[in-house]
């Protein structure tokens, strides 16, 4: 099972650590794809502070996200896992879990990013600021940037198994599973049952959740139709209508009664 997870905005400091070594990240097939958003965001946010800002997308506030992007190459790294916060992974809460389980994270959660394509969550990472909604000024829009070597690594490290597909749009669009890999790939939507909408912070919440009780369950479900009974299982509500044709990705939605 392969579990792809989007990143979070806010990020926990680099703290002391070495210091980031692109050569040594998951999936190296990327590293050149790598090499290039990070020269540029750091060539970007080492020049003038008011246009990294405005390309970046960040307020007066967030002024200080400039100088940390702009020393990035002698930040300490981390690993991802602990580099990422906020509401799905504050319900992930990768700490706690037991060993097997942290295993288990190991091996399928994919983290994506507009900064490092994707890493795994003991990729050792320094924190940053750069959405996958970002254009770069010499590479433009980084989702346009990754789709080719993604589309080239990526399917190898599907492997032959579920792929669970809990991305926000802007970064789904950096790699849309085809063919017979979208055929076993579920992406998750969390409605409010009472009125079938999504709200952002129980969808994230719920999301977390979700992977925690795979993971502490060791559950490893073969495809979509074996990832409903699962979930089911584990106490989900969940519906679902299988794609009409082969090849296509399922889609499950998850009924919450409470938003927490």
């Amino acid at each position: 099972m392969l579990v792809l997870l989007p990143p979070s905005e806010g990020k926990a400091s680099s703290g002391r650590g070495a210091s980031l070594k692109l050569e040594s990240l998951s999936l190296p097939g990327l590293t050149a794809a790598r090499e290039a958003v990070l020269s540029e965001l750091v060539e970007l946010c080492r020049g003038d502070e008011d246009k990294a800002r405005d390309v970046l997308g960040l307020s007066e506030g967030l002024r200080g996200e400039v100088a940390k992007n702009a020393g990035l190459p002698t930040a300490g790294a981390r690993p991802a896992g602990e580099i990422y916060t906020g509401v799905l992974y504050d319900a992930l809460d990768l700490a706690s879990l037991d060993a097997a389980a942290k295993r288990r994270a190991t091996r399928s959660l994919l983290v994506f990013s507009g900064l490092w394509g994707v890493v795994r969550i003991n990729d050792r990472i320094p924190s940053y600021r750069c959405s996958m909604g970002v254009k770069l000024p010499g590479l433009g829009a980084l989702g346009a940037h990754w789709r080719a070597p993604m589309a080239d690594v990526l399917p190898e490290a599907a492997g032959d198994g579920l792929v669970l597909d809990l991305r926000s749009s802007a970064y789904a669009a950096a790699w849309k599973p085809k063919g017979e890999v979208a055929g076993r790939t579920a992406s998750v939507r969390v409605l409010h049952a009472p009125t079938r909408k999504v709200v952002s912070h129980f969808n994230k919440a719920t999301k977390g959740r979700i992977v925690r009780s795979l993971l502490t369950a060791g559950a490893v479900p073969a495809g979509p139709a074996e990832l409903v009974e699962a979930l089911r299982d584990l106490g989900y509500a969940v519906e679902v209508e299988a794609p009409a044709k082969g090849g296509k990705a399922w889609t499950l939605d998850v009924l919450v009664t409470e938003i927490h």
